[in-house]
């Protein structure tokens, strides 16, 4: 009886197991169907999903990289400098000097006699007038000398006197030989000794007459020391220095010895500061300046340039020149020897055309330089740049007034070339940028 394939058999599994033919031989028997030698190898799927996501990804990436770069080339010429604009604008030209505060007029009070100091009148800070006793120095040697020369004066009176009466005798002798010799009754000689003797009475007398002069010399001298032992205000003022204590002996011998120094007035004083001769030219009498002292750093003085003295002072092979400026103080804030960082203003323009100092001192690579004309760099709104020579007027720290010259208000003036770090930081869009670089 054949054998033919029934229908399914409804116990079966509905499905069958796929078999997949391998490249192996093949097992063929009688009454079999061909069945292939390999029947448990399965080959391994392919996933599309992930094959695709990885190529999305690359692709970004490629896009990426891509706008990055053209970020980075397509840069406008305009990032390869650095540029300020040139603008209107106030413009101060300053002189800055230090010196030192001072009073007005200042007086020494010394002593032009030496001793020992017997009282003191006047300290620090006591307010004088004209004429009051500020010290004496022990005045008993200096009576001694004038008793001395009171005594001389008497001697050289007396001698002075006695003088006169020889005189006196000698003119009489004189006179009495005279008539003799006229009735013949003595000889020329004793005429002769007798006109001797009168001329050198007379010569008796002029001496004693110097000698009484020298005395009374001496005693003014002596009463003129026993003056200067008293120690006398010459101006109204304030005490500001007293170098001496009682008891000290003071010798005035060569140099006269500073006992006080007096500020005549303490409301005005004077700033006396050293301006080197590179800056003095701008330096004139009427100037405005302004100054801080480090005992009040946030407050300004003002006052006024009086003097310009044209004595040099050379310190240190560099030579400065004095400048008197004289301020009010009213508050007595001030006081003497107090350093002053002093701006004396020399010239002010308001509405200056004013460029960046930078800009002046910029130099473009490869272009010869005519250091006698200033030239400002130029960069115009389509990336153009051209040099154009200017005049230059006052300046202050940071800018220069432009006198005469083809810029305009708002122009651009190259100040530098971009580094690659200031180029990097202009061409990554925003959120890429670098962070802060450590130096």
């Amino acid at each position: 009886m054949s054998m033919r394939p029934s229908a399914q058999d409804p116990q079966e599994p509905s499905h069958a197991t796929s078999l997949v033919p391998a490249s192996g031989p093949v097992v063929q028997g009688q009454g079999h169907l061909a069945v292939p030698a390999a029947l448990n190898r399965k080959a391994t799927p392919v996933k599309p999903r992930q094959t695709m996501l990885v190529m999305v990804m690359v692709g970004l990436l490629m896009v990426l990289a891509i706008v990055l770069w053209r970020w980075w080339a397509n840069d406008p010429v305009a990032a390869h400098y650095k540029t300020l604009p040139i603008e209107r604008g106030p413009i101060t030209s300053l002189v800055t000097a230090t010196g030192a505060v001072n009073p007005v007029i200042s007086v020494q009070v010394g002593s032009q006699v030496s001793g020992k100091i017997a009282k003191l009148y006047a300290d620090f800070n006591s307010v004088v007038r004209e004429g009051q006793i500020l010290a004496s120095i022990d005045q008993k040697p200096y009576q001694a000398k004038v008793r001395q020369a009171t005594a001389a004066l008497k001697s050289a009176q007396a001698s002075l006197a006695k003088a006169r009466i020889m005189l006196a005798q000698r003119t009489l002798e004189f006179t009495r030989m005279t008539a003799l010799r006229e009735q013949q009754f003595v000889a020329q000689s004793e005429l002769d000794l007798a006109t001797t003797n009168r001329h050198d009475a007379e010569a008796q007398l002029d001496l004693a007459q110097a000698q009484v002069d020298q005395a009374k010399a001496t005693l003014a001298s002596a009463e003129l020391d026993l003056g200067y032992t008293t120690i006398y205000s010459p101006v109204n003022g304030t005490v500001v220095s007293r170098n001496v204590e009682e008891g000290q002996t003071v010798v005035a011998s060569f140099q006269t010895p500073t006992l006080f120094v007096l500020a005549q007035d303490l409301t005005r004083m004077q700033v006396i500061a050293n301006v080197s001769e590179s800056d003095i030219g701008g330096v004139t009498e009427g100037k405005s300046a302004d100054f801080r002292v480090d005992a009040y750093p946030r407050e300004f003085f003002h006052g006024v340039v009086t003097q310009v003295r044209n004595a040099p002072v050379s310190i240190q092979n560099v030579v400065t020149y004095d400048v008197i400026i004289s301020v009010d103080n009213p508050d007595l804030k001030l006081k003497p020897g107090m350093t002053a960082n002093i701006s004396i203003v020399t010239a002010r323009n308001e509405e200056a055309l004013r460029a960046p100092n930078a800009a002046l001192r910029f130099r473009m690579p490869g272009v010869p330089v005519d250091r006698k004309t200033p030239q400002l760099w130029i960069l115009d709104t389509t990336g153009h740049v051209r040099a154009v020579p200017v005049t230059l007027g006052i300046a202050d720290s940071l800018f220069t007034d432009i006198t005469s010259g083809e810029v305009h208000d708002g122009e651009a003036a190259i100040v530098g070339l971009a580094t690659a770090e200031d180029t990097a930081r202009e061409k990554l869009p925003p959120g890429f940028e670098f962070g802060p670089k450590m130096r």
